[in-house]
């Protein structure tokens, strides 16, 4: 989900403090995701929104609606249901892509679960899938859903190293639709915490084509920049912001915001890709400590 990089749309984006996913989006805020599932018996959500865009077409999602649960030690469940915009910029270079009127609706609910792999040692990164899976409850007619069942198959990587974290990996993306194709696409995050209220990253995110009906239609990387703000009478309440445009392949912007909320048992503090339990040891063993990342 896309849009070209004019003032007028970006001065939407911006504006859509609740507005998100597009197909191949990663973790909040930004694309890339992380292999850190919630802490066992720990619950998130999320209200957020966002665009991300292309000469082709405007897609946003918002207002949507994230849960995490820590259903099991070190595996999470995810759901998310979004509301979204299709709107086709009807430029005749690229028809028949995006060509059509407006429309908003309900588009494709997303479930997914994280299963951290290995944990993280002094000297190798915590490692784990996110495999989701995007329920056809959109209106594909109407450019808001793909019509049926499509996947996210990424593996990610965390590594933290005092007050600078780490994350990146590769996935690759199923869609059996017409007018869709797989593809790959990678991610790589360098986070920092500035203070107790402030943390800033950014990452290098980029995806294949994806086929003649996303907005997509080409290949494209991504620099994006963004961060968390702890409030800081609850750092378990944070706002998360990012914005991104593209500097290769097909022109590209990115932008998400979006409240989150975290709570549990002896819920602790802490960004929502940050996330540790005891409970690690109970069914996966620690990483060997050897050298590499």
């Amino acid at each position: 989900m896309n849009f070209p990089g004019t003032p007028k749309i970006l001065a939407f984006c911006l504006l859509c403090a609740l507005a998100a996913a597009r197909a191949g989006a990663q973790g909040p805020p930004y694309q890339t995701d992380d292999p850190v599932p919630v802490d066992l018996h720990h619950y998130e959500f999320y209200i957020f929104g966002g665009v991300d865009g292309t000469p082709v077409e405007v897609d946003s999602t918002g207002p949507a609606f994230e849960f995490n649960w820590g259903a099991l030690p070190r595996v999470q469940l995810h759901a998310i249901l979004p509301l979204g915009v299709a709107a086709p910029l009807n430029h005749p270079v690229y028809a028949p892509s995006g060509a059509g009127p407006d429309q908003f609706g309900l588009t494709d609910m997303e479930l997914g679960v994280k299963i951290a792999f290995i944990k993280e040692s002094k000297h190798f990164p915590q490692i784990g899938s996110f495999t989701m899976f995007e329920m056809p409850t959109g209106n594909a007619d109407k450019g808001l859903g793909v019509g049926k069942v499509w996947y996210k198959l990424p593996i990610w990587l965390q590594k933290n190293s005092g007050k600078w974290l780490f994350d990146g990996g590769v996935g690759y993306q199923v869609v059996p639709q017409t007018g869709f194709r797989n593809f790959p696409y990678t991610g790589w995050l360098i986070k920092r915490e500035l203070s107790e209220q402030w943390e800033l990253g950014a990452e290098v995110f980029a995806h294949g084509a994806e086929g003649s009906a996303p907005a997509q239609t080409q290949a494209s990387t991504m620099i994006d920049v963004g961060g968390y703000y702890h409030f800081k009478h609850n750092t378990n309440e944070q706002v998360l912001f990012c914005y991104g445009h593209s500097v290769a392949g097909q022109t590209e912007n990115y932008a998400y915001v979006g409240m989150y909320w975290t709570w549990g048992k002896d819920a602790k503090s802490g960004s929502p890709d940050d996330k540790k339990t005891a409970a690690d040891n109970l069914l996966f063993p620690a990483a060997p400590n050897r050298i590499g990342f």
